[in-house]
């Protein structure tokens, strides 16, 4: 091609892509959630589409679509047209996947426009009050004596809680058991019941059972202390470096055009520190986090070199 027509062909489509831009949405955008309705990432994406739909003036649905640990909404939305339509939210297992699973139906990196990071959480180490411990240190202590015998239940194989234990135990030279369940209300139940020792959780849902001495809180898996309970430790408090952050993102289709991204980085950005959702936000143990696209997309790239090396020393396979 001439290189004034390729000039020109490329003022044709910034022309396109601005137009498109000042028109978006120019029909209902969903936002896929990749697990079922009630959940962490649900809710706040529920947040999230509430307030662009006040914002934007257009309409804002949350679709979840549950399977393989969110993967099956990905593929839905790394295939969709990059019109701004069609958007994903999703929780850490996002950087799990590709490391957990031999075969995947797209390219984390290379498949997605990276929007921002939404939020930023962390998980509680609970124990069942029979267990003889209060901390961390004594976690690692009897895990070191019964090696082996000691056992900790999750959400599921491959899932953040799953390797938030794998981590502890890689950090504290010991062994323990992981018991997968099919969610974390059916981890927490077999806590309460004592057919688990320790589960690894979400701060919110663990919270009144610890308050009610149904549990005994070990410590946070953050790198700050939860201000519903500021007596419980950190595990960094005692394996410095220990880091498991309960972490939201949003996403669009590989070639989302710059102006929208900018957009719904924007928007997002004004909906979520708003007072109202801020405070929802953290009252469910929650920090909005809104960084720019760059930025966001750095942390997803370390977040998947992090996790690719717990999972391959774990020998991690879900599928």
């Amino acid at each position: 091609m001439h290189a004034c027509a390729r000039w020109l062909a490329a003022c044709a489509l910034a022309a396109a892509t601005g137009a498109m831009a000042q028109t978006w949405p120019a029909r209902t955008v969903r936002i896929i959630v990749p697990f079922a309705p009630g959940g962490g990432v649900d809710t706040i994406s529920r947040f999230l589409a509430q307030k662009l739909t006040e914002q934007t003036g257009g309409t804002f649905v949350v679709e979840n679509r549950p399977g393989a640990a969110g993967v099956l909404a990905c593929e839905l939305v790394a295939r969709a047209a990059p019109d701004g339509h069609v958007l994903l939210t999703s929780a850490p297992e996002f950087t799990i996947n590709p490391s957990a699973r031999s075969k995947m139906p797209y390219d984390a990196l290379r498949d997605f426009t990276f929007i921002s990071q939404l939020t930023s959480g962390q998980f509680m180490l609970v124990a069942h009050p029979s267990v003889p411990v209060r901390n961390v240190k004594q976690v690692i202590a009897l895990a070191k004596s019964r090696p082996g015998q000691l056992n900790y239940g999750s959400s599921g194989a491959g899932g953040i809680n799953h390797l938030a234990g794998e981590l502890l135990q890689m950090m504290a030279g010991m062994k323990w058991v992981h018991i997968p369940f099919k969610g974390a209300g059916p981890a927490t139940t077999a806590l309460l019941g004592g057919e688990v020792d320790f589960v690894f959780g979400s701060t919110v849902g663990l919270v009144s059972p610890a308050k009610a001495g149904k549990v005994r809180p070990i410590a946070v898996t953050g790198t700050r202390r939860y201000a519903e309970l500021p007596d419980v430790q950190t595990i960094a408090e005692t394996l410095p470096g220990y880091d498991v952050a309960g972490w939201y993102g949003f996403y669009g289709p590989a070639g989302l055009p710059a102006p929208i991204v900018k957009r719904l980085n924007d928007e997002a950005r004004k909906g979520l520190f708003s007072p109202d959702i801020k405070d929802k936000l953290e009252k469910a143990g929650n920090d909005p986090v809104v960084s720019s696209p760059e930025q966001f997309a750095a942390f997803v790239r370390a977040e998947i070199e992090k996790w690719g090396k717990v999972v391959k020393a774990a020998n991690i396979k879900v599928d």
